[in-house]
């Protein structure tokens, strides 16, 4: 079984270090903001093996698009994998108390 690389998006990367900024610094928790990352993490490194395991996202123009989403605690990892390039882009990690939809689609663009 080939394995997938794992690209991580530049808004991705800021969107991993403001969760762990406010963690950290707001919520004044950083060993908590860091147990956290690393579980985030680790579950993006699972996806080098069968990403399309996860459910494609049900709202356009992020479905047509082959955007999926990966559940880890609290927060969603939104990915898109490139088969052609046996690839997958990591493009937000987003708090799922936020108004998901919303950033999704100003994000449309980037994506």
């Amino acid at each position: 079984m080939n394995e997938w690389n794992i690209n991580i998006t530049a808004q991705a990367e800021a969107d991993l270090r403001g969760i762990y900024e406010y963690i950290s610094f707001t919520l004044l928790e950083p060993g908590v903001a860091e147990k956290l990352l690393n579980r985030i993490i680790a579950a993006i490194n699972s996806l080098t093996q069968m990403p399309a395991r996860y459910a494609v996202y049900e709202k356009e123009p992020m479905k047509s698009r082959g955007l999926r989403r990966m559940n880890v605690g609290n927060y969603a990892v939104f990915f898109t994998p490139v088969e052609e390039w046996n690839k997958v882009v990591i493009l937000r990690v987003l708090y799922g108390g936020r108004n998901i939809d919303e950033i999704l689609t100003k994000s449309t663009g980037d994506f």
